[in-house]
Formats: C-alpha cells, structure tokens, sequence
C-alpha cells in the first residue's frame, strides 16, 4: 500500500459493527428486496433464529448484513452494501467450511478476501406473489402428482442421485418441508421442494427442482412447482421465491408462465476459509476500534478485489 493509501485508511471514517438479535429490525434491514434476503429473511423463523449470527455494519455508503448459520449446515449469506459487508467479513468471516447461499455479485471481492471460492454460480432471483400467481394443471403432463412424505425417500433420493449436485435427503427433512412429485406409471420422474417455509414473515422459498431425464419437456418440472407455490399461497405465504440458472431459457420461461419475474443476480458458492484456524480474524477483533460498545474497522480506501477472478456464470439445478 503506498503512503497516500495508507494515510486515507488512517483518516476514513470508522465502520461500526454489531451482532443484531432484534427480529424486527433485521427483517426491516433486509426489507429492501425482500426476494434477494428470503433465504436470510427465513431465519428470522423460530428454531433457525436461535441457530444464527446475524451481524450488521454502517459505511458511510450504506448497510450491510451478514448472516451465519447451522440451522441447514454451515451456511453464509451476504446483504446489503459492499463495503458494509466486506468490513464485517474482515472480523467475522464465517466458518472454515460453508455454503455460500445468497450473495450479490458485488461481495465476491471481499468474499474471496477471506475464502477460497469453489464451484460458484451466478444464478437469478425469481419470485412471484399471491396476486400474480397463475396455476397450471395436469391435463398435458400425463401425471399424478402428489405432496410427498418419508414414506417416498427411496424414490426421492433415486431420483435426486441423477443430479452431480444432490445429496442424500433424509424423512424428517422432507416431512418438515413442502416436496411434491409427479409420477407416471408409479414411478417418480419429477420433483419440486422447498428451503424457506416462513409464514412468519410470509415468504415461501422453492428449491430442489428436478425431473427425470427421460421425462423432460412435458412441463413437469412446471407442474409441480406450480402445486409447491400453491400450497406455500395456502399456508399463509404473500410471496414465493426461486433462484434459476439464467441461462437455462426454458425453465425461466416456464416459471414465468406461473407469474415468478425475474429479479436480481444471487451468487452461490463452496467456501472454505483462508484462514482455517481462524487466528487472523481473532487478532483482528482484538485489535479493532471500539465505539459505543460495538466494533469498529477504519472504511477501506478502495473497494476489495476479487483474489481469484469474478464469479462465472454456471449450470445447476434450479434451487
């Protein structure tokens, strides 16, 4: 860093942060855009809330939040303004190893400050209300569909293990979500699911979309997706979210013709900390500011950059 540098870091104004406990003001922080937050907004819930650190920090440029969660796993999520961000990462990076599920494309420079990035994809935030949500029925499918239970999991977990991506589902995780499945001839070919239930805040997150090779182009995948948004609209939820590949033109399309619209780009990602022991965060902290009883890190003299190039765009399955 050059002396001028240096000098504008020592006289920038300081960046308060604090861990945030209060629901209320959470969810009114993420407001903004409340279908890029759902995934942060649903851990507001009873039960992921207890199991979450949600930590804010005030630039001059605006608010950032950063959550860090077990409720699914080891999970990282990122909101808000960048430098906001970038200066809690600095002292709170997360956990050696997460998922990063919910990123705005200008966190990954402070992001990959502080974690080796793997396999991100830069997908797009769709989502839809009760208001513009149009059903689609089973008259072209050739399908009954159904809302799934522990009793189906060796046919969920058949089906999922054609995807690279999917790992094992277990009954408890299905019966305390909201899965359905098409099936013709008594066989699984199609499967929609749900992250996010959350009538708490009314917001209903759709995930783990995937049909059957053999079976693709005869609007399953539409189909059940349609039957998750509507009984998500009938437990109490005023809108419904999913993220999708946006290279993926057909199941964009189809998820517009249920009234989802497109919105803004989500990063996701494997993270794994630079730091493994986490030694450099803890020093860190111990040398950071203190106002008012919150930490304080001096505003960065110019934006972080990405360590390892941006993000490319990738192909996954939906969710």
């Amino acid at each position: 860093m050059t002396d001028a540098l240096q000098q504008r870091a020592v006289g920038a104004p300081l960046i308060p942060i604090r861990q945030l406990r209060d629901r209320r003001r959470l969810e009114a922080l993420l407001n903004g855009d409340r279908a890029f937050a759902a995934y942060a907004l649903g851990h507001l819930e009873p039960g992921p809330f207890e199991l979450s650190q949600f930590w804010v920090a005030d630039a001059p440029s605006g608010t950032g939040v950063v959550l860090v969660s077990d409720a699914i796993g080891a999970t990282l999520i990122t909101s808000g303004d960048a430098n906001a961000v970038a200066a809690i990462l600095s002292l709170h990076p997360g956990p050696r190893l997460a998922y990063l599920s919910t990123a705005a494309p200008e966190h990954m420079g402070a992001i990959r400050r502080w974690h080796h990035v793997d396999d991100p994809l830069t997908m797009r935030r769709m989502s839809v209300s009760r208001g513009a949500f149009t059903p689609v029925d089973s008259s072209t499918t050739n399908a009954i569909a159904r809302r799934l239970s522990d009793a189906d999991i060796r046919s969920i977990n058949a089906l999922y293990a054609l995807d690279d991506r999917s790992g094992q589902y277990s009954g408890h995780q299905i019966n305390n979500a909201v899965y359905f499945g098409a099936f013709i001839d008594d066989e699984l070919v199609a499967i929609a699911g749900t992250h996010v239930v959350s009538p708490m805040i009314a917001m209903g997150v759709v995930g783990n979309v995937l049909t059957h090779p053999t079976f693709r182009g005869r609007g399953l995948a539409t189909y059940v997706t349609s039957r998750v948004t509507s009984t998500l609209f009938t437990m109490g939820c005023e809108q419904v979210v999913l993220t999708a590949d946006p290279e993926n033109t057909p199941a964009v399309r189809a998820y517009g013709r249920l009234g989802y619209e497109v919105g803004a780009p989500v990063v996701e990602a494997r993270l794994r900390r630079r730091d493994p022991v986490g030694l450099g965060a803890w020093w860190r902290r111990m040398k950071a500011e203190h106002i008012q009883g919150f930490e304080a890190v001096r505003a960065a003299p110019h934006p972080p950059r990405p360590a390892e190039g941006a993000p490319e765009a990738g192909k996954g399955r939906t969710g």
